[in-house]
């Protein structure tokens, strides 16, 4: 796992995702993803919430484009990593199946919270996932850019 987990320089391109995030959660699910205020960025405030949140585009093999400090503390990788890493690559290979099969449900419901299942960090440690709500990121125009996930609820599992 990378010694310290530093927070990625925020780019105009990073930021619209960021909000797109948090706009499409709101939108789709009535639920606020992280408690703003008109002091702390909305990047401050994703990258320190007390919950994992990632994120993928829309690649024909989809990459993480974010990975909030908690998600990249559970997957062991530094920001750089995690944002070349496909995200069937979170999942194990037999776990894969399963996944692809969640991410059509999202696709079809535009999101879903009953979602549980493994994930695999770069060192092979696994664990489990529950009550993990993913969301399609959706613009006001409703153009998908890809798909989102936040969880606060984990558990190592034995190798």
């Amino acid at each position: 796992m990378p010694e310290s987990i530093k927070k990625p320089v925020i780019s105009a391109e990073l930021d619209a995702r960021l909000h797109l995030i948090f706009d499409s959660f709101h939108r789709l699910t009535g639920r606020v993803l992280v408690e703003s205020n008109q002091h702390e960025r909305l990047s401050d405030l994703l990258w320190d919430a007390p919950r994992a949140i990632l994120a993928h585009g829309t690649e024909a093999d989809p990459v993480f484009f974010y990975g909030n400090r908690l998600a990249l503390e559970l997957f062991e990788l530094d920001f750089a990593a995690f944002t070349r890493l496909p995200s069937r690559y979170s999942a194990e290979p037999l776990a894969r199946e399963a996944r692809a099969r969640l991410l059509e449900r999202v696709t079809q419901h535009g999101y879903i919270d009953d979602y549980s299942g493994v994930r695999i960090s770069s060192s092979g440690k696994r664990f489990r996932i529950e009550r993990v709500i993913v969301w399609n990121l959706l613009d006001e125009a409703g153009k998908l850019h890809g798909q989102a996930a936040t969880f606060t609820e984990w558990l190592g599992l034995p190798d």
